[in-house]
């Protein structure tokens, strides 16, 4: 944006067209809401690189914005055995509303839960209590550091103040316009037009048919490097992803393409104290995809080492394109799977059983729904889902 428009009216218009709050912003660009607000009012008067700042931020909230960044899983571990520490001081949630479960993954013993927030725990203190975040995870975690007026970043520092071990960190970049072409890429990979420090590649097509007057064809996933490696790349077609899982139509999606950068171990470790001192996603993000992996075009003229990028490629990873800023989208917990299972799996039998009961004069399901008594589980989910967010949180 060029720097005549710093200017905080149209500050304000355009945070108000994109929907986004003045806590939200705030805490994007690691200022408070009341001091954003004077400089909307006017009754402060920032210098021109915080406005600069500002501005760079609110353009990640563009919903026109090609590219955006964000945290899509996080794995962390810390050296305690005491989960309602981790679950106060760290995450800075309420710990009598978490949901106890006596079982977990990855050979802990229990965990505690709200929505997709997993809290593992372990009694052998080499194992300690692991926070696992995946993708909805994560935008409902968003949706409680919102409230709390904490960023990911502040999050991430609690984290490594407390002695935590990054163990999993998945960067994602969202491409809503299809600047990726995913089965481009995987010919290129095919004909050794991706020079790279991975050795392998493997490609799929999978999912339903996808009928139209035009074209039968299926989503396409592209991954670059070993799965068993500390970092390797996704690169798939979320559009068909979400025609499959939620039959949105293809023209109607979001996100055409999603890439994925997984990291793991002293990967991830790295990865975090590199955002940590700069604070600058996209700089980190780049830096690594640009460390292992590079499109380019043929020439026959020429030896290989000396292929130019490729155009789309250079865009891609930063040429005459603006700086992407991390964007966050918050998501509260909700009961949007038990409700989809109940509409596809219980709902068609409890209707006719319904009917059974006005043909016969019989009350089974009143029956049944008064003699039904709610367990632990079920009581904690209502205590949770009757919560107002703030009630929730310290």
């Amino acid at each position: 944006m060029a720097k005549r428009n710093y200017d905080r009216h149209l500050l304000k218009e355009y945070r108000e067209a994109y929907g986004v709050s003045q806590n939200k912003l705030a805490i994007s660009c690691g200022i408070t809401r009341e001091y954003l607000n004077k400089i909307e009012s006017g009754s402060v008067l920032p210098s021109e690189n915080l406005m600069r700042s500002i501005f760079a931020h609110l353009q990640s909230f563009d919903p026109d914005c090609p590219l955006t960044l964000l945290f899509d899983y996080v794995r962390i571990r810390f050296p305690t055995t005491d989960a309602k520490k981790v679950i106060q001081e760290i995450l800075h949630l309420k710990f009598d509303f978490m949901l106890h479960e006596e079982y977990a993954f990855y050979s802990y013993q229990e965990q505690f839960v709200m929505g997709d927030i997993t809290v593992m725990v372990s009694q052998e203190i080499e194992k300690g209590v692991l926070l696992e975040l995946k993708g909805r995870g994560c935008r409902q975690f968003e949706s409680f550091l919102l409230a709390q007026r904490r960023s990911w970043f502040d999050f991430f520092r609690d984290c490594l103040a407390s002695g935590a071990v990054m163990k999993r960190l998945d960067l994602a970049i969202n491409d809503r316009v299809g600047i990726l072409d995913i089965p481009e890429l995987t010919r290129k990979c095919k004909n050794e037009e991706c020079v790279s420090l991975f050795r392998s590649f493997k490609s799929y097509r999978s999912g339903e048919l996808v009928r139209s007057e035009e074209k039968m064809d299926m989503g396409n996933t592209l991954y670059i490097g070993s799965l068993k490696s500390e970092v390797y790349f996704c690169l798939y077609e979320k559009d068909y992803e979400q025609y499959m899982k939620l039959g949105i139509p293809l023209e109607d999606t979001e996100t055409k393409n999603r890439f994925e950068i997984r990291l793991k171990n002293d990967r991830a470790a790295h990865a975090m104290t590199d955002l940590l001192r700069g604070k600058n996603i996209e700089r980190t993000t780049f830096s690594i995809i640009n460390r292992y992996l590079r499109f380019v075009n043929q020439d026959e003229r020429k030896r290989r080492t000396q292929w130019e990028t490729n155009e789309r490629w250079l865009w891609f990873i930063g040429e005459n394109r603006r700086e992407i800023q991390l964007t966050t989208a918050p998501q509260p917990y909700t009961i949007e799977r038990t409700l989809n299972w109940l509409s596809h799996q219980v709902a068609p039998t409890l209707k006719m059983v319904m009917k059974l009961d006005q043909l016969k004069e019989t009350t089974y399901i009143k029956d049944m729904l008064r003699e039904a008594k709610l367990s632990e589980h079920h009581t904690k989910i209502l205590e949770q889902q009757s919560m107002l967010i703030d009630n929730l949180i310290l």
